[in-house]
């Protein structure tokens, strides 16, 4: 399913929750909602979902305008945060639900409904869980649960708001990989909600980064990181220092920090580098090392310049005993911006 948002504003009273957002999902494709609290993600989701209407703009499925068609017109599937299973059916019962309610030549027979419901506890791996309930399961059980009700009723589109957001971080990496290959598995075009950088570079196909309900940035995981379009994608994709100064000549200052400003034009700047793009350099400007913290096969270094801004930088663990006392950095790459 191909979904095409376009133009779609949106307002709650004065609060302009999304403005003239546009943006094109291709079929099958898994896409990420990126952005902090308050940046219009999940309103954009319910807008595609039909749980919202746009005041203006158009959302279409294939070329079929489905902006004011509800919910169940789209054929969407929805999964929350908190799972919304109940508590009163079985894992087996949850996951037929949607199949279950239909009614006349549109409801499978029982045969059918089983066999799909064993199809989908087999593709999220709860083989053998069918009687249970939802309270005897762990969180990321029961997330895989709603995810196979969500699937359940063939959607054309499914929908994620913060699916991981209440479980623990090590839940939380074991079920993300669980979502890639359930996605893979069945092709559905799926678009999820995320405040949590590192969930959606490593699962998205593309991202779609959002700041006071305008898209500033859609690209893929690497584009995002790598290639930031403004100062707050690169802020807030990835781990940068940050560096408020000016630009003369090609040459961005800060202080005691000198960093390559390509074509900026002279004037107020900001410039981001990333902590891994610092190395030792006998003509870079001068950091005080404060601590080195291995963290397996990397080390985070902390430091301040000699006019008191904090760098940090990452390393091979076998480059850490390098980094003592004072040292010079220089930037590989820095990502300068007109203030």
């Amino acid at each position: 399913m191909t979904i095409s948002i376009r133009s779609v504003d949106k307002k709650f009273g004065r609060y302009p929750a999304l403005n003239k957002v546009g943006l094109e999902i291709a079929d099958g494709e898994l896409l990420a909602l990126l952005g902090p609290s308050g940046s219009g993600k999940t309103t954009l989701l319910r807008v595609i979902a039909g749980l919202e209407f746009p005041d203006a703009g158009q959302v279409l499925f294939h070329d079929q305008d489905v902006t004011y068609a509800s919910a169940a017109a789209r054929r969407v599937g929805f999964v929350f945060q908190q799972y919304a299973l109940f508590k009163h059916m079985t894992v087996a019962k949850n996951i037929a639900f949607g199949l279950d309610v239909r009614k006349g030549k549109d409801k499978p027979s029982k045969v059918e409904i089983t066999r799909r419901v064993a199809d989908l506890l087999r593709l999220v791996e709860l083989e053998g869980l069918g009687g249970r309930y939802p309270s005897q399961l762990s969180g990321g059980q029961r997330q895989r649960v709603a995810l196979s009700r969500a699937l359940a009723v063939q959607p054309s589109v499914l929908l994620l708001d913060e699916p991981f957001g209440a479980l623990d971080a090590t839940v939380r990496k074991s079920l993300r990989k669980e979502l890639r290959r359930v996605h893979d598995a069945t092709g559905v075009t799926t678009i999820f909600v995320t405040h949590d950088q590192e969930e959606a570079l490593d699962l998205a196909d593309r991202v779609a980064i959002l700041n006071q309900g305008v898209i500033e940035q859609v690209g893929t995981p690497a584009q995002v990181h790598d290639e930031p379009v403004s100062p707050f994608v690169c802020g807030f994709v990835g781990e940068a220092n940050r560096f408020e100064g000016t630009v003369s000549g090609g040459r961005f200052a800060a202080g005691a920090v000198s960093l390559s400003a390509g074509t900026v034009a002279d004037g107020k700047a900001v410039a981001f580098v990333r902590p891994h793009d610092l190395n030792l350099a006998a003509d870079g400007f001068e950091v005080r090392i404060n601590r080195v913290h291995v963290q397996g096969a990397l080390a985070a270094v902390d430091g301040v310049t000699v006019d008191g801004q904090r760098i940090e930088v990452t390393v091979s663990r076998d480059q850490a005993d390098l980094f003592t006392g004072a040292v010079k950095l220089s930037a590989r790459k820095a990502h300068v911006y007109p203030a």
